[in-house]
């Protein structure tokens, strides 16, 4: 069936296949490549969010503790607790769309409040900070029954010690904060050590979803693109190939009817030019072959008469 085509026909297939499996063999490519990049742009976010809590929690110890802890032995002040800070900051900043879909989280092992506690996922993460002290960031998706969630954690560290006035032994801490939240959470943390993992997660399908959505525009582009392709090869294909060929070729049939009178035009010097000008030697070879034969014919014919 492809022979029976004709040559813009041809042409117009061939870049359809082409374009075909060009997209093909890209897609899978391209589709990784822009899911890493969505992963990549919304784990800077996270990041960012984790240091904007990280900078909540020291504002809160550094300037928030100091100025009402004499407080706390009358009545326990959440706001004095960096951690609660944190919280209440970002469910603040969740309140905008663009942050509606992240989640915050400080899981614990040992955690003073036990909403900070870690499950087995998250304590597998906190136990993997404790081991590898090198270990700064750990990202990846994890599976709940609510969907699949991304996720990025970073190791929370005690860097001051005025936290250690609440955390280092149930002596040591507010009455009131022992009231509270009793004394067997939250204790004997010592400087430096790691007392949590800061994790912000999202829904898995927000990473795949914006992904797609490059995807789809990357796709898009580059289909037009060759499709506009396609209309301009066949647009030149039609002046520069097609119309001189079917020139040539009717010049040709009136040449082999008998019609000498008509001639070649070379009208470019590229193949079809070329092609042209062999035509062009060609009808000349054949004037040349016809006045032979009717001057051979013409003399046998004159001889004849005579006798």
């Amino acid at each position: 069936m492809f022979k029976n085509l004709k040559l813009r026909q041809k042409f117009t297939v061939l870049l359809l296949v082409i374009l075909v499996v060009g997209l093909s063999v890209s897609g899978l490519a391209l589709s990784a490549l822009l899911r890493q990049n969505a992963i990549n742009e919304i784990a800077s976010r996270a990041l960012t969010l984790i240091d904007t809590m990280t900078s909540v929690r020291e504002y809160t110890i550094t300037q928030i503790t100091p100025e009402l802890s004499d407080k706390l032995e009358e009545k326990f002040l959440p706001q004095t607790v960096s951690a609660y800070s944190a919280r209440e900051v970002f469910e603040i900043l969740r309140k905008r769309p663009e942050y509606r879909e992240f989640f915050y989280k400080e899981a614990a092992v040992n955690p003073t409040n036990l909403r900070d506690k870690a499950d087995s996922f998250e304590t597998k993460i906190f136990e993997r900070f404790i081991k590898e002290k090198n270990l700064k960031e750990v990202r990846g998706f994890r599976s709940l029954p609510g969907g699949d969630v991304f996720y990025i954690a970073r190791p929370l560290a005690i860097k001051q010690e005025s936290c250690l006035q609440c955390h280092s032994n149930p002596e040591a801490a507010p009455k009131t904060m022992i009231e509270r939240f009793g004394a067997t959470g939250g204790f004997g943390w010592n400087l430096n050590d790691i007392v949590a993992a800061q994790i912000v997660s999202l829904p898995a399908s927000k990473v795949i979803e914006k992904a797609h959505q490059s995807s789809f525009l990357i796709v898009g582009i580059v289909s037009a693109v060759f499709i506009a392709v396609i209309f301009l090869v066949n647009l030149f294909l039609q002046r520069e190939v097609i119309l001189p060929l079917k020139r040539i070729t009717r010049v040709a049939e009136e040449v082999s009817t008998g019609h000498l009178e008509v001639d070649f035009d070379q009208i470019s010097n590229d193949e079809i030019g070329n092609l042209a000008k062999a035509f062009k030697r060609m009808k000349l070879s054949l004037e040349m072959a016809m006045k032979r034969i009717r001057r051979t014919h013409g003399g046998n014919t004159g001889g004849i008469g005579e006798t």
